[in-house]
């Protein structure tokens, strides 16, 4: 996880009373910390945009402040807040364009960690539920969530592995029930200088849904930079691997403790 690698970076500079940020962002990857109690972070997608290109049809989709609000329980686990105020679609198909913009979705999670802050393997447990508060052209319109159990370790040196196995319960296309769907990645970091972490992933995701089962994987690679202890500025790029993986998808973000 890249967050784990940057948490090694800086430490040192942090004193005990403001200990350095640890985000889940940037990646896809989740990270096993947790917000200090009684202390708040906010995490934040300044700009997202995603293009997937598919049967002479080219899908924008352009994500603008897209924020999680985390709440320190305990030393061990946070409440967190995610939603998209402002997303705009865009599809072009036969040359004609429609748009839809709007509000997104948004999702409640609990992060548990179950291991000790010196244990050699990570571990946290996650269940969480999206909230369909997206207009229709936006979202499915149906309530989902699931379960996330990301594991972290260090493999040698700066190098940290993360693992992030997901089921999750989705709404039928047709809207009929639900179904499950999994998803897995492998993230690899390192810190290659004193404030700055990359990262590498391979994501996976199969949806199986009713109709047929959409597989889905990406190529990622991410940057991190620890502007201080307890602000982290971040930029990325996922690669689409599978054709119902979106072609290309650029974000950059920041995230700020309190």
């Amino acid at each position: 996880m890249i967050a784990a690698a940057l948490l090694m970076a800086v430490g040192a500079a942090a004193s005990a009373e403001a200990p350095p940020i640890c985000a889940d962002r940037p990646a896809k990857a989740t990270g096993v910390c947790t917000v200090p109690a009684g202390q708040f972070q906010i995490e934040t997608g300044t700009l997202d945009w995603t293009v997937t290109k598919s049967g002479g049809a080219r899908t924008e989709l352009l994500a603008i402040g897209a924020i999680v609000v985390k709440y320190g329980v305990s030393d061990a686990s946070d409440l967190e807040l995610g939603f998209v105020p402002a997303l705009r679609l865009t599809v072009k198909e036969a040359g004609t364009r429609s748009r839809a913009s709007g509000f997104g979705d948004v999702t409640l999670r609990f992060k548990q960690r179950l291991t000790g802050t010196g244990a050699g393997v990570q571990v946290a447990m996650i269940p969480f539920v999206k909230l369909p508060t997206a207009g229709h052209d936006l979202g499915n319109g149906k309530a989902e969530g699931g379960l996330a159990v990301p594991v972290s370790f260090t493999l040698a040196g700066p190098v940290t592995m993360t693992l992030g196995p997901e089921i999750d319960l989705l709404a039928d296309t047709d809207g009929s029930g639900r179904h499950v769907g999994l998803t897995n990645l492998v993230t690899l970091s390192a810190t290659v200088a004193p404030r700055v972490t990359i990262g590498g992933e391979l994501w996976s995701s199969q949806n199986f849904e009713p109709s047929g089962t959409i597989w889905q994987t990406s190529a990622d690679a991410a940057i991190a930079y620890a502007a201080s202890p307890r602000v982290q500025l971040d930029l990325g790029a996922n690669f689409g691997l599978t054709r119902h993986t979106p072609d290309l998808e650029l974000y950059t973000g920041a995230s700020i403790a309190f």
